[in-house]
Formats: C-alpha cells, sequence, structure tokens
C-alpha cells in the first residue's frame, strides 16, 4: 500500500512530555514530505495553537483544530467550521454551571472560562503546556453565563474539567441526555469536550481526505488519545503511541515508541523507507 496522508496527533504524540519538539521528530516529518506525503496535524488545541507547531515543522497544509470543527490553513479562510450557535452555548454553560466544573470556550480567535478552583487544577495544566501563542487571548470570569449575556459567543468546542471521574461521568451523561445532538468524547479521565454532532476528530480526517482526493486505506495516522480512537480505526493504517491507553493500542494495527522516545520519527523511519516518492511511482505507473 502507498500512504499518501500521514495524520499525527499534537500532544502526547508529536510533542515530548515536555512540550517540545526533538531534531529526530522534524527531520523525520522533513523526510516524508519530501516523499509527497501530505501531512496534517489532528487536535484538540485550537488554531493559532495548532498553526504556531506546523510552522516549527514548516507545514503549511489545512490543519484539523478544535477536534475537528474547524479545519483551515488560515484563520480566516476555514475550510470546514463547525459551532454552536450563541444560544446553545448559552444553554449548554448554564446547565452546567449547576455544577462544581470548569467551564472553557475554545472559540478560534480566543477563549473564555469560568474561575473554579479545583484539585490537581487540570484546566491550567493543559493551557500552559499547549504554549498558546501570545495573539490568542485566554480570558477568565466569575460567570460564565453571565458573560454571555453581554457577550455571546459561538463556540466550535467546549472543555469542562472536574475534580474526580465521578462527578465528569456524572455531568456527561446529563449533558447527554438534555443535548442528544451534540458530540461528547472524554479526553482525560476527569474532562471531557463538547463539540458539534457533526464535528470529531475522524469527520475531520474524512472531511479532508475527501477534499484532497485521498482515501482513507491511503492514510496513516498516528495518536494517542482515547478521542482518536475513531480516527485510528478508520485509518488504512493506525499507529497508537506506546504512552497510549491500553484501549488506543488495541484499536491501532501497530504501536510505536513513546513520545519521550521519538516514536513518531520510529514510525516513519520504519514505514516510509521503503515508498518511493509518488510523483515517481506516478511516473513509473504511465511508462
Amino acid at each position: 500500500m502507498i500512504y499518501r496522508l500521514l495524520a499525527i496527533n499534537i500532544d502526547g504524540t508529536l510533542l515530548k512530555s515536555n512540550g517540545k519538539l526533538s531534531r529526530e521528530t522534524k527531520e523525520a516529518i522533513e523526510y516524508v514530505r519530501n516523499k509527497d506525503v501530505y501531512i496534517t496535524l489532528v487536535t484538540s488545541r485550537n488554531f493559532p495553537s495548532a498553526k504556531k507547531v506546523a510552522k516549527a515543522l514548516k507545514l503549511d497544509s489545512y490543519l484539523i483544530t478544535h477536534s475537528g470543527a474547524f479545519i483551515a490553513k488560515t484563520l480566516d479562510e476555514p475550510l470546514f467550521e463547525s459551532r454552536f450557535t450563541e444560544e446553545k452555548t448559552f444553554n449548554i454553560v448554564q446547565v452546567l454551571e449547576t455544577y462544581n466544573c470548569s467551564i472553557r470556550l475554545v472559540h478560534e480567535r480566543f477563549s473564555i472560562g469560568n474561575r473554579v478552583k479545583q484539585k490537581g487544577n487540570l484546566m491550567g495544566k493543559i493551557i500552559a503546556n499547549s504554549n498558546d501563542p501570545l495573539f490568542y487571548p485566554i480570558q477568565f470570569v466569575q460567570s460564565l453565563s453571565d458573560q454571555l449575556v453581554d457577550f455571546p459567543v459561538a463556540a466550535p468546542k467546549i472543555e469542562v474539567y472536574f475534580s474526580t471521574k465521578e462527578e465528569m461521568l456524572e455531568v456527561k451523561d446529563i449533558i447527554s441526555k438534555s443535548f442528544p445532538e451534540v458530540n461528547i468524547v472524554e479526553a482525560y479521565d476527569v474532562m471531557f469536550e463538547i463539540t458539534p454532532g457533526v464535528a470529531s476528530k475522524e469527520q475531520g480526517l474524512r472531511r479532508l481526505s475527501d477534499h484532497l482526493g485521498i482515501a482513507l486505506e491511503e492514510t496513516v495516522v498516528i495518536a494517542d488519545s482515547m478521542s482518536d480512537i475513531p480516527m485510528i480505526a478508520a485509518a488504512g493504517l493506525g499507529v497508537a503511541m506506546w504512552n497510549s491507553p491500553f484501549e488506543v493500542k488495541k484499536a491501532a494495527d501497530w504501536v510505536t515508541r513513546s513520545n519521550d522516545h521519538d516514536g513518531v520519527a520510529y514510525m516513519i523511519k520504519e514505514h516510509f523507507r521503503k515508498q518511493q516518492r509518488i510523483e515517481f511511482l506516478r511516473k513509473i505507473t504511465k511508462q
């Protein structure tokens, strides 16, 4: 099989635990790009944050961000965008605010969250690790619903953080029953993401592959989180990181090294070293 599209998750996959890109990973991305393979990043991050990583890799490709709700090369010209209406965003926030949880509305141009003290402060850690660009404003307010009355937001994605998994599962069930049209994915043991029902990483990959004219069978996915499982299963070759949960490894065709041991670079060298440049293969076929 000749693979024409490589989709890579960012956190826990492309980046090391310290949030850095290794020299080996950068070289591997350059190596596979020189084989005419289209490379995209698939992430729950906002678009500006993902674009910053893409620039470090010298990628000028479409990026699947906001867990599939925003696909673009540039901020102003998205290939695809899906967002909650201002009214739906407000209604979801109103329900969530009856529970002790941290809520973050992740827009493609800014994020806004409520001020709730929680054990572990997972939201703070995720924001710090994402190293969001300075031009991506992050705001916190006492009451998110009060803020939305004066300044409505149509959010592509809502992140919700809890102190315990039990609380997370309870509220997840309530939101699922109250808003059956939304898509809810557990990203961590104490956190879930809410996106419009038509948006997911897998659907984002399908939309991009259709746009590029590349079959999913010609796609390689490298990822590590529970939310990546449908995308890994749909790809021609699904690859899980060694640091992935067991369920992710089980869904994959192949398991590479961990992100701290250059698993992406190792996988690329193992599976793409024998693949010739696609343009070269086309010329051979025409002869």
